[in-house]
């Protein structure tokens, strides 16, 4: 089990990563582009789960770095990470934070910064 507030804890240990807030809940971004955020269900989205329950908890938005790895992300992690139909076509993924360990959130954001960060800013993490 996570919170937002691990999120932040691995999001900030990352380089250049900057902690912001749109739409009243949390961001995280490196090199301009966001890789992680708090991503509440709209009324939009509640209406589109129809009388299905939909997943409960605080849910965060995660970039990934394309659709192929989208697809593989859900598929090795059907427990915690799923995605709605606002998020067709779009590479991210949604994680139920309630439900995911802190070994696969920290993969997740890492992943996330990297498809997000500069490549010379990329390069330089992973030769660490």
């Amino acid at each position: 089990m996570a919170t937002v507030d691990d999120a932040a804890r691995i999001g900030s240990e990352l380089p250049e990563v900057i902690e912001g807030e749109r739409h009243g809940h949390r961001t995280w971004s490196v090199g301009g582009k966001g890789f992680a955020w708090e991503r509440p269900f709209s009324k939009a989205d509640l209406k589109r789960f129809g009388d299905a329950t939909p997943p409960g908890g605080p849910i965060l938005a995660v970039r990934v770095a394309d659709l192929g790895e989208k697809e593989a992300v859900l598929a090795a992690h059907r427990r915690a990470f799923f995605t709605i139909p606002h998020f067709d076509g779009y590479s991210a993924v949604l994680v139920q934070l309630d439900k995911v360990s802190q070994r696969a959130l920290r993969e997740a954001i890492i992943d996330g910064w990297l498809a997000c960060a500069p490549t010379k800013l990329s390069d330089q993490y992973l030769e660490q």
